[in-house]
């Protein structure tokens, strides 16, 4: 079994100004979606939801307002989670609710380093 990181990737929308209800509706979704993984016994770590402040620092020694400010996606969370093979990992970030919304879902194999 490896883990396997899952990014969640979204344009942002300035105009969005959801309702709590709807912002509760989101809410459910993603932790039934997550709970489903954990039922399985596959979710290492449930993640963290990433705000909308941060800096960029450069190879140069500059640092720049971000996260991404030049781009159109951003990276707005993540989770671990354990597969067999990233085939089956991407099997499970199917029904992910960020798909729902024209978002995506990065997967990517964490590698081992020994000594580390």
């Amino acid at each position: 079994m490896k883990n396997f990181m899952m990014l969640f990737h979204s344009e942002p929308n300035p105009d969005l100004d959801p309702t709590p209800e709807q912002l509760q509706e989101e809410v459910k979704a993603w932790q039934d979606w997550m709970g489903g993984i954990g039922a399985q016994g596959k979710l290492k770590n449930p993640g963290e939801a990433l705000g909308f402040e941060g800096k960029t620092m450069h190879a140069d020694g500059s640092v720049t307002d971000g996260p991404y400010a030049e781009v159109k996606e951003i990276v707005g969370g993540f989770i671990i989670v354990a597969a067999d093979s990233i085939e089956e990992a991407i099997q499970l970030g199917k029904g992910c609710p960020a798909l729902g919304i024209g978002g995506k879902v990065e997967v990517r194999d964490i590698m081992i380093l020994d000594g580390m």
